[in-house]
This record gives C-alpha cells, sequence and structure tokens, in this order.
C-alpha cells in the first residue's frame, strides 16, 4: 500500500519542486515557460500563491513526489469564483495515485473556500493529464489551437473545467501563510 501524504508547501519545498519542474521546463510543452526558475522564484511563488489560494505537496512513501497550486484564473473582480489549477508530479511516482491525491485534497480547499469552477489548461497532447483531470470530474470544454510556441512547433492548449460549489458566493481561502524562511 502506497502511504500518501498532501500538506500545505512551504518556502522550504522549492528546491523539491523544481526538482520536478525543471524538467517539465527543460524536456516538454507542458509548461510554457522556456527558462527554468530559480529557486528562489520558486520560494517567492509559493508565498504569493499561498496568500490567497492552496498550494500543496504530497509525500509518496516519504518522498517528495508532487505539488498542486490554484491561482488566479483572470484578475476581474467577476471571476473571483474561478481558480486556475495546476498539478505536477515526478516522473517516478506516475500513477500512483500521488496527481489524484493532490487533485482531491486541492478541490476540497477550493470548494471549501467558495469557489465555485476551477478550470485547468492542457498543452496537448497530454493523455496522463487529460486521464487526471478527467478522474477527478474536469470536463473538456474546448480547445486553444496553437496558441504556444514552445521547441520551435506550436502547441494546442486545451481546456477542462469543474463546478465545485453551488451558491456562488466567494470566501476567501485562509491557509496558514508560509514565512520567508521556510518555517511553519
Amino acid at each position: 500500500m502506497v502511504d500518501l501524504i498532501v500538506r500545505a508547501a512551504a518556502p522550504s519545498d522549492a528546491r523539491d519542486i523544481l526538482a520536478i519542474y525543471a524538467q517539465i521546463v527543460e524536456r516538454t510543452a507542458i509548461s510554457f515557460e522556456t527558462e527554468v526558475p530559480s529557486e528562489e522564484t520558486i520560494k517567492a511563488r509559493i508565498f504569493e500563491v499561498s496568500a490567497r489560494y492552496p498550494y500543496l505537496v504530497c509525500h509518496c512513501d516519504g518522498h517528495f513526489a508532487g505539488y498542486a497550486y490554484a491561482n488566479l484564473f483572470r484578475s476581474r473582480p467577476a471571476y473571483a469564483s474561478t481558480a486556475e489549477t495546476t498539478a505536477y508530479v515526478r516522473e517516478d511516482f506516475r500513477g500512483k495515485g500521488v496527481g489524484t491525491a493532490l487533485y482531491e485534497a486541492l478541490l476540497a480547499k477550493l470548494s471549501g473556500a467558495g469557489i465555485h469552477c476551477a478550470v485547468a489548461a492542457i498543452t496537448l497532447p497530454n493523455p496522463a493529464s487529460v486521464a487526471l483531470h478527467e478522474r477527478c470530474g474536469f470536463e473538456p470544454v474546448g480547445v486553444l489551437r496553437e496558441v504556444g510556441r514552445k521547441f520551435g512547433v506550436f502547441h494546442d492548449v486545451g481546456w477542462w473545467q469543474r463546478h465545485l460549489s453551488s451558491n456562488g458566493e466567494t470566501m476567501s481561502f485562509h491557509q496558514s501563510r508560509p514565512d520567508q524562511t521556510g518555517d511553519q
């Protein structure tokens, strides 16, 4: 049996997050980021995202296995009840339930905070990410053709959506915000 522990991310997780994300940036079009960010940049992102949305990490059998977070979908006030979600799983932990555990926790936190709708953008093709999102209740809602260019190739981006709450009220997400040193 696999032991999965999902918890709030802290700046001290930046090195482990970067180890996963650097490979995604360098080897794939899954992320349209073209330069690997620094560890300090990842720390700052954790801090900034955690101020308003959940940023989670998962340990599988005692090893750092993946992370997921939500963020602002669009800046206009009418979009305040919608969050964009992202998850990345370390290559050697894929297929062990890490992505599902992260998304279940992330969506529960978003729903509890009054977020009505979660959306996800997936660079296509990416059958593993599509399967994860659909397993977690997301439905495909459209494809933007050739909107990103990486490695000299244009890529399509598919959009998936899942409704979370029914009341339409938005409450702010409150997570203990990690401090700059990574202590919690």
